[in-house]
């Protein structure tokens, strides 16, 4: 599920920490796969992942200008 800025904004810092470590462990998951040598199962997943991380990555800074 793709989150946009506005959704994250809404959400408890807790809330997108916890997300944001398990979007890490999905990319690190989807690496190993593709390191392995197999098929990613999609193959935009991996770009889609690092936006979403990047996108909360924006949040959170923006977060603590405030």
């Amino acid at each position: 599920m793709e989150l946009r800025a506005k959704q994250l904004q809404q959400m408890s810092k807790e809330e997108i920490q916890d997300r944001l470590k398990s979007l890490k462990e999905s990319l690190l998951n989807e690496r190993a796969s593709v390191a392995m040598g197999g098929a990613p199962t999609s193959p935009g997943k991996i770009r889609s992942i690092r936006r979403q991380i990047a996108r909360i990555m924006t949040v959170l800074g923006s977060e603590d200008n405030k």
